[in-house]
């Protein structure tokens, strides 16, 4: 299927590997110039010669609300625009009600939802003017699904959410969509991380872990042309573990 995407311009945020990886190659493989980004140089200039003459390696780190808003201001530069916001970056540290501080909410919320929307107010304006854009945040099943042991990120993400919700609610009527993946346990470094080399996968219905490069389909999907009339909207790509009815 072609997604309509060639010439289009994308910023993607946390993208030297992982999920953010797979999907600013994902995109420049339907043509999209990329604009992708990691606190390490060398690591992200591997990521752009592995995706290969479409990326452009930006040093930033998007774990603040400045370093976010900077890195939308180098791409912006370098791409000419943007037209395509992919929004991700690092989970916070895993933590229950007991064990976590109250002042590690507050770092949480910055780098799992304030940079984000500090991207998002950088990129959307200029969309909104051209009459054409797609904004995908790269969250976490938990913002619908808590997990005990992540409640740092159970409660920024969700409060994200909210942003995006009301953000496409705002936004649509110029040709903007806002949306959102949930992802559940892929084949990526933060899961190795959470369980280690043999993660319990008797939750996963499909009794595996996601490949990367689906979901990044799943977030290319979203940034097409065909996804026009989808906005608003939190995809969870998960393998079927998320237990809810909506």
């Amino acid at each position: 299927m072609d997604l309509g995407l060639t010439g289009k311009r994308a910023a993607v945020a946390a993208s030297s590997a992982g999920l953010g990886f797979a999907s600013a190659q994902t995109l420049a493989a339907e043509g999209v110039r990329v604009a992708i980004c990691s606190r390490d140089d060398k690591r992200i200039h591997a990521a752009a010669a592995a995706i290969g003459p479409l990326a452009i390696p930006i040093v930033a780190d998007v774990s603040t609300a400045v370093g976010a808003a900077a890195f939308m201001e180098q791409a912006l530069a370098a791409l000419g625009g943007i037209d395509i916001l992919v929004a991700n970056g690092g989970g916070p540290p895993t933590g229950g009600f007991d064990s976590t501080e109250l002042d590690a909410y507050v770092t949480a919320f910055e780098s799992n939802a304030l940079t984000t929307i500090a991207m998002c107010k950088a990129a959307i304006p200029g969309m909104q003017e051209r009459g054409w854009g797609r904004v995908v945040a790269i969250t976490s099943v938990v913002a619908k699904q808590p997990a005990p042991y992540l409640i740092l990120s159970n409660t920024a993400r969700a409060g994200l959410q909210g942003f995006l919700k009301t953000a496409a609610l705002a936004v649509g009527k110029n040709g903007v969509t806002v949306n959102s993946v949930l992802p559940g346990s892929h084949a990526t470094d933060r899961i190795k991380h959470l369980y280690g080399d043999h993660p319990d996968l008797s939750a996963i219905p499909v009794g595996a872990l996601g490949r990367p490069e689906d979901f990044g389909a799943a977030v290319a999907f979203l940034c097409s042309d065909q996804a026009r009339f989808i906005t608003g909207t939190a995809l969870v790509v998960d393998g079927g573990s998320y237990a809810g009815l909506f």
